[in-house]
């Protein structure tokens, strides 16, 4: 395919994505050339939009990437021609820092982020490290297993490994593109599952997707509210809402936690209530491509959808700006 072009969009600097035609890139040794059907729109586009984390523009954005192998580099090994496939936020590691060679890939010094570090999903054909690519299991389709490749995978990753066993409570706060996902994985995991919401709007959604109870944040303490129900063993905080997630820390059961996924304001929690209860605070970041086939099998296996809505891939500033009004997640519709 050298000298033929593919669409794709472009993150310029200070501006909107631009459509633009690109050659189709030819995998390296061990990379994989992805012919893209679906790509996920998420909140993480925000990096390349700001040039941050050293991102160098233009660059194709999207790490929410489901589609097919289309060629691979030599000595690839793992991944044929046909292989339906997804890549995620992971965008490979180089194995031999500390981090990894004690298996702790995820901190990898030289970890790299797919659509920041390298041209993403946007398009349709993208090159991936072979180390950066998850199988998707028959019985979810593109549109379905896009959102599952960070959404997904960061509630998902979160909750597996919370200090908590089934039938404790475990709250999730936000009822959004994260927080719909957590609140099915919770259920399924067999957590007795509280959402956490303002207003009611979402409490019908929540219920439907497995929650146990509904908390309007609007409607008082959101802590009291969890102490009533005996306390939360784990509390996922999935939106950045810095004053709530220190509310929330009023609300966990002695030895619990509160996780946070992301968040740009200063929690606010003393010391004597960490001490005195024995209480955890912490953070999770998102996972590698064995964890998002790990989110990928268990959706399959429990019957766990994302709610998204789709938008074709010339329309991606479109459904990017439409994201904080979308239902729940938005899909970019790149091939059939």
């Amino acid at each position: 395919m050298t000298g033929t072009m593919r669409a794709a969009q472009v993150q310029q600097p200070g501006g909107p994505f631009v459509q633009v035609e690109l050659p189709i890139p030819e995998p390296k040794p061990n990379q994989v050339r992805v012919k893209v059907h679906t790509c996920g729109v998420c909140g993480g586009e925000i990096i390349p939009r700001m040039a941050l984390f050293g991102t160098k523009l233009p660059r194709v954005p999207g790490h929410e990437i489901a589609g097919v192998v289309d060629a691979v580099g030599d000595a690839v090994t793992l991944w044929k021609v046909g292989d339906k496939v997804g890549v995620g936020w992971s965008g490979g590691v180089d194995f031999t820092c500390e981090y990894c060679r004690r298996g702790d890939f995820v901190n990898c010094d030289s970890r790299t982020i797919t659509g920041t570090s390298f041209d993403g999903g946007y398009a349709e054909y993208m090159v991936a490290p072979e180390d950066a690519v998850a199988r998707i299991p028959e019985g979810l389709s593109f549109e379905e297993a896009s959102p599952l490749m960070c959404a997904g995978i960061t509630a998902f990753n979160a909750l597996r490994h919370a200090k908590a066993g089934p039938g404790d409570l475990v709250a999730v706060q936000g009822v959004g593109g994260v927080g719909h996902l957590a609140v099915q994985f919770a259920n399924k995991m067999g957590f007795r599952t509280v959402a956490i919401n303002r207003g009611r709007t979402k409490e019908e959604l929540a219920r439907k997707l497995g929650a146990d109870e509904y908390i309007d944040s609007n409607e008082g303490s959101v802590g009291e509210s969890l102490k009533k129900m005996g306390g939360a063993s784990v509390i996922l905080g999935t939106v950045d809402r810095a004053e709530m997630q220190s509310e929330l820390m009023n609300g966990i059961r002695p030895n619990g936690q509160v996780i946070v996924l992301e968040g740009q304001n200063p929690i606010q929690v003393t010391g004597h209530t960490l001490a005195d209860y024995r209480l955890n605070l912490s953070g999770w970041y998102s996972g590698v491509a064995r964890d998002s086939e790990d989110t990928l099998n268990f959706s399959v296996l429990r019957g766990i959808r994302p709610v998204y809505e789709v938008f074709p891939l010339e329309k991606a500033e479109e459904a990017y700006q439409h994201m904080p009004k979308a239902n729940i997640r938005v899909v970019l519709k790149i091939a059939d």
